[in-house]
Order: structure tokens, then C-alpha cells, then sequence
């Protein structure tokens, strides 16, 4: 009786042991995907706006914004983002990677 309880335990710590390794590579995976996503958007927008004098005005308040977490929202900022969308429509980035792409310039 002794072996069949252990060999039941065993099978089930294997199995779990694996549904937890699964569903970290797909965590991870996950992770991975959106941080390349966010990396690729501020590349496209700091390459594209380096010289722009209204991206640059609203570094200010990008880190203001970034580093409240989105609870601060200056006017100069407000204005970038306005732009930056106006500029490149097709552009699909939230307003933290486009204050984080502002201070990357």
C-alpha cells in the first residue's frame, strides 16, 4: 500500500510540475511579445521625431507622465501626442509608449 501511495504522488507531482512549465513559457512568451511591441513603437517614433520641436517641447512633461504612471498629463505632452498621431496615423501605440518614445529622443 505503501508504493501505490507513492507512486501516486509521484505521478502527480510530475504533472504538475509540468502544467507550471507550460504556463510559464507561455507567460513568458506573452511578456516577450508586448515588450518587442512596445521596444519597436518607441524606435519608430524617437527615429521619426528627433528634430521635432513640439516632440521636444513635451520631454517635461513626458517624465512628469511616466513617472506618475499616467496620473500627470501636461498640456505640452497632451499636444505631442496629438501630433505624433496626426503625423503617423497608422501608428498603434498606448500614451505610456508615447511618453516613453519622448524621452527616448
Amino acid at each position: 500500500m505503501s508504493r501505490l501511495r507513492l507512486l501516486s504522488a509521484t505521478a502527480l507531482l510530475t504533472v504538475a510540475v509540468g502544467a507550471q512549465a507550460s504556463s510559464f513559457v507561455v507567460t513568458t512568451d506573452t511578456t516577450v511579445r508586448a515588450l518587442d511591441a512596445s521596444s519597436n513603437a518607441t524606435s519608430k517614433i524617437s527615429s521619426s521625431f528627433h528634430d521635432d520641436k513640439i516632440v521636444l517641447a513635451a520631454r517635461d512633461d513626458a517624465a512628469s507622465f511616466v513617472a506618475s504612471q499616467g496620473e500627470i498629463r501636461g498640456a505640452k505632452l497632451e499636444g505631442a501626442m496629438r501630433h505624433i498621431r496626426e503625423v503617423v496615423p497608422a501608428l498603434q501605440a498606448s500614451d505610456a509608449q508615447l511618453a516613453q518614445a519622448i524621452l527616448a529622443i
